[in-house]
């Protein structure tokens, strides 16, 4: 990995772009393509927000898509992709229909309305600028943890954020994930502080710690925002996009989603429930032809729901707390100061 970036941007032709507003403690995440990307996605959760994913459905007729904009905000935080509509528009980039230029930009949010950031906003909510801001600041190199989409992200037990990991097959294709993680459950084993992703860490990406000797029955005790606590409705979503840099079909793009819905479970405990609307995009950028199509496929697929995983402990193990009186506290604040050794089986 020590040639990566260990970010989705590993996987060339797209760049990714953060803002957010700190007193409203949310932000968005737009991710911009260089040429449209074929696309798909699949939700397994049972409360989603989504705009314009229908139209990645392999059986409708757009051909690609110009960017995809992963949001806090709930509802209103789909006013994003308006506004990173908006920058392309400016910039040339769109579908051209007749006179018209449209570019093609689905989204999916999550609910952080009720994390301690101010949500008076006045008619109108501020995430069509902030999509606006996210795109303009489309780049390889971005920020993990508390930025973007991630900013007002929690989980049951310690601050959610931000996540993104990459890898590369054996054939040579390039595998990313970005994630904002905003689970209803927990990607800690127990009270912590290993990440249930322990398994597929590279190196010290999300501090080295690797799992447990063993996992008990009382570490795999079930939690979730809301249950037994003075706490707000469980009300979460963790939405994520795949890349990779294969040519793929739109219909091997809805599989891609499919498939990687599989890092959700590899990086919490537990995901898919009814309060969850989890939500996996799979974009393919389109630079390598696969070679042996069933083979790298399964390869490919098998990676991006790792690197899933590994981006959800990301994504958690790089936040920081809101600068809010009683926030929830970061994996950080809670465990990086124990001088901590990697565990011993």
């Amino acid at each position: 990995m020590t040639a990566l970036r260990n970010l989705i941007t590993d996987v060339a032709g797209l760049r990714v772009g953060n803002a957010h507003d700190e007193a409203l403690a949310s932000g968005v995440t737009a991710i911009l393509f260089d040429e449209p990307a074929v696309a798909s996605y699949a939700v397994n959760g049972g409360a989603p927000g989504t705009r314009d994913t229908d139209l990645l459905e392999p059986d409708k007729a757009v051909p690609g898509v110009n960017a995809i904009v992963l949001s806090g905000g709930s509802a209103f935080g789909l006013d994003a992709a308006g506004g990173v509509q908006a920058y392309l528009r400016e910039n040339g980039i769109g579908f051209a229909v007749g006179a018209a230029l449209v570019p093609l930009v689905p989204q999916a949010i999550t609910f952080d309305l009720l994390n301690g950031g101010n949500k008076d906003w006045d008619r109108y909510p501020p995430y069509r600028e902030l999509g606006y801001e996210a795109a303009r600041n489309a780049g390889l190199d971005f920020a993990l943890g508390t930025a973007g989409g991630g900013y007002g992200a929690t989980t049951v037990d310690v601050k959610g954020g931000l996540g993104s990991a990459s890898a590369v097959t054996s054939g040579g294709y390039t595998v990313g994930a970005l994630v904002i993680v905003n689970a209803l459950s927990s990607a800690l084993i127990g009270d912590g502080p290993h990440f249930w992703a322990g398994a597929y860490e590279e190196g010290e990406e999300f501090g080295g710690l690797g799992h447990p000797p063993r996992i008990t029955a009382e570490m795999r005790k079930l939690d979730w925002k809301g249950r037994m606590r003075d706490a707000a409705p469980p009300i979460s979503t963790t939405i994520a996009l795949i890349a990779t840099d294969a040519v793929l079909t739109k219909a091997q793009a809805k599989r891609l989603a499919v498939i990687s819905h599989d890092g959700h479970a590899k990086g919490l405990r537990f995901a898919h429930a009814l309060f969850d609307g989890d939500t996996v995009f799979a974009a393919a950028t389109g630079r390598k032809p696969l070679k042996d199509e069933a083979g790298d496929f399964i390869e490919i697929g098998a990676l991006a729901a790792d690197c899933l995983a590994r981006a959800i402990a990301r994504g958690v193990y790089e936040a920081t707390a809101l600068p809010f009186e009683g926030a929830q506290p970061s994996w950080k604040d809670r465990f990086a100061g124990n001088a901590l050794k990697p565990a011993r089986g």
